[in-house]
């Protein structure tokens, strides 16, 4: 609280915002296990390497992840992600 210059107290407001740090579990290099969604290819599940880590995406993080025979990356979950 601060008063001004006619006395009368003013209450400062703060937002406090609680936000979820999530750390990734994997890092850049790492090979994991890539298991496809239903939607997916059934063809796209196997063994990627992590390019990048990306920002979460509600409660789960991200990845960008290539496969050596694709000439593509892709972006996966953590949830589909194990360790290779």
């Amino acid at each position: 609280m601060s008063a001004d210059a006619s006395g009368t107290v003013k209450r400062r407001r703060h937002s406090c915002v609680m936000e979820r740090v999530l750390k990734h579990k994997y890092t850049v290099g790492e090979t994991v296990y890539f298991t496809a969604s239903n939607v997916a290819r059934p063809a796209a599940s196997g063994t990627y390497e992590v390019i990048r880590l990306l920002p979460t995406d509600g409660d789960d993080c991200q990845y960008r992840i290539k496969n050596s025979t694709e000439a593509f990356e892709r972006v996966a979950k953590e949830s589909q992600l194990a360790m290779s």
